[in-house]
Formats: structure tokens, sequence, C-alpha cells
């Protein structure tokens, strides 16, 4: 039997995470194992935390450790806006630019007819039950500039159209086939901002 077994599964497993390859994980195995006390054991025991605790908020479908998240449960972020976005990622890029007050909604994907993710699928239905029960004047849509983010907001317009509802999408900023998590927080921010009507 291997003396490295338990270590080259950890490395596999760190290699699997967005971002990390194989030798970027080989290499932060090795620092975790040099800085044990430091960094290996306070990381798992948060792993294991995190494991036990996170779920999805009942509302909007970000990730926190209770029922309805922070942004969800406060008073002050009951603006009459929602800003929706696909992924939670792209809620937390929204956030880090601390440009928008409301509230959001993670839809959990985009439309895809090749993939057979219709309405039904996604978070769409819950959105349109937030809009009338929470009385919303403005729907912003923070979706990613790809064809099937522009196939959902246009979707989703239409839908909202005959609630009387504005709806809003980012404006400039925002590059055709950008992704939301891979902006800096100011490109965000003067998207937020120059927002247009759909």
């Amino acid at each position: 039997m291997s003396s490295t077994k338990d270590i080259d599964t950890l490395i596999e497993m760190m290699a699997k995470l967005p971002g990390l390859g194989p030798r970027s994980a080989r290499r932060a195995v090795l620092h975790m194992i040099k800085k044990r006390a430091l960094l290996m054991v306070p990381l798992a025991d948060s792993l294991q935390n995190v494991s036990a605790t996170a779920r999805e908020c009942v509302n909007c479908g970000n990730i926190g450790t209770s029922d309805t998240c922070d942004i969800c449960s406060a008073a002050k972020r009951a603006t009459g806006e929602i800003c929706v976005v696909e992924d939670v990622a792209d809620l937390w890029a929204m956030e880090r630019s601390g440009v928008f007050k409301g509230r959001y909604h993670v839809l959990g994907g985009t439309l895809s007819a090749l993939d057979a993710i219709g309405p039904d699928e996604l978070r769409i239905p819950k959105l349109m039950d937030r809009v009338q029960g929470e009385n919303i004047r403005e729907v912003i849509l923070a979706l990613n500039a790809t064809i099937d983010g522009q196939t959902t907001a246009h979707y989703i317009a239409g839908e909202l159209e005959v609630r009387g509802v504005m709806v809003t999408s980012l404006a400039q900023g925002v590059p055709i086939g950008g992704e939301l998590d891979y902006l800096d927080d100011g490109t965000i921010s003067a998207a937020l901002k120059a927002r247009k009507s759909i």
C-alpha cells in the first residue's frame, strides 16, 4: 500500500475544484501540509461546519446557514427592487461591488433548449410569485451576456411586461460573452448604475 495514498486522494479532490489543476492542487496540498496547524486543521474544521450548516435560502436561492439568508432578512433591503442573477457566484459578485441595496433572485441557470431546461427547471415561477407578493417595482436582469443569458432575459422580460413591472438590465461595462463572477467591482458598479429598460 502506498504511503501517500491519503495525500494523493486529497490532491485529486482539490484538483476537481474550479481554477485548480493537478499541479496547482499539488502545490496547495503541500503548502497546507507544511502549515498544518495554521491552515489544514482550521480548513478541515471549517469544511465540516459548512458541510453541516450550509443551505439554500428558501426565498432567493442564495447560500447561507439559515433557511432565509441575511439579505432577505434585512428590512432595509426591501427597496422594491430585485436583481435577478443566474448563479450564487453572480450574486456574491454583485454584493462585492456594494452598489445594489435591494434583494436578489438566483435562477439556478439559464433557459436552454439543447439541455431541455425550461422555465420550470429554473426558479422563474418563484420569481413571478415574489414580484407579486413583495410589491416589486423594478426587476434588474443581471444575467450573463451569453446567448442563453439573453434568451432567459427576454423570456423573463416578456413575463413581467404583463404585470406592469419595470424591467431593466445591466448596461455598459459587461462585455458580450462575459460572466459576472469574473468582472471587477468597478465594472459591475458602472454596469448597474447605467442599466436600461428592456
